[in-house]
């Protein structure tokens, strides 16, 4: 008697199935963890980028200035472009020839859009912000349940936003929830 050294197409047909069943179950809730992780790691870098010039700026004694640049020269108010780190000697908030570029982050995933209640994020030497700053990312498809924000407060301190009721919904300083 021969001893067999393969499968039948009867049960490779069963494993196929019991594969896809699986992957029915599984892939939307993979889908949502992969949207929420990077959400979440965008949101960490640039809670570090804002973090790191409040630093600089305490350290430098020296306005500090985080903006989004397209071309890591010149400030523009979209924040899903790259965003950069300058020290600001002549205080008029775009980077100069001679100011130089310190960190920067890269542009927002194409998934995720970030909005920023101010155009430029601005610390002074003693490391306090020049307004309250409310940073937000949510995802293309404008689903709350994935947004994230932080605030950045008048004593340049960075927080970041948290889901207080657990509603599923991250508020800002306000308590509000945000919204896409």
């Amino acid at each position: 008697m021969k001893q067999q050294k393969g499968v039948t197409l009867i049960e490779m047909m069963i494993v196929i199935s019991i594969i896809a069943i699986v992957l029915l179950f599984v892939a939307p809730s993979m889908q949502s963890i992969i949207i929420k992780n990077r959400i979440v790691s965008e949101i960490n870098d640039s809670s570090a980028l804002i973090q790191f010039a409040r630093h600089t700026a305490i350290n430098e004694q020296a306005l500090t200035v985080v903006c989004p640049s397209a071309d890591y020269a010149t400030c523009s108010t979209d924040w899903n472009d790259p965003k950069i780190v300058f020290i600001d000697e002549d205080a008029n908030s775009n980077r100069g020839n001679d100011e130089t570029l310190l960190v920067s982050v890269e542009a927002s995933s194409d998934t995720n859009v970030a909005t920023v209640s101010k155009d430029i994020i601005r610390f002074t030497e003693n490391g306090s912000a020049l307004n309250i700053v409310e940073y937000k990312i949510c995802h293309k498809d404008g689903d709350a349940t994935y947004a994230r924000g932080l605030t950045i407060n008048l004593q340049g301190r960075v927080k970041m936003g948290k889901d207080s009721d657990a509603n599923g919904i991250v508020e800002d300083s306000a308590g509000n929830d945000l919204s896409c």
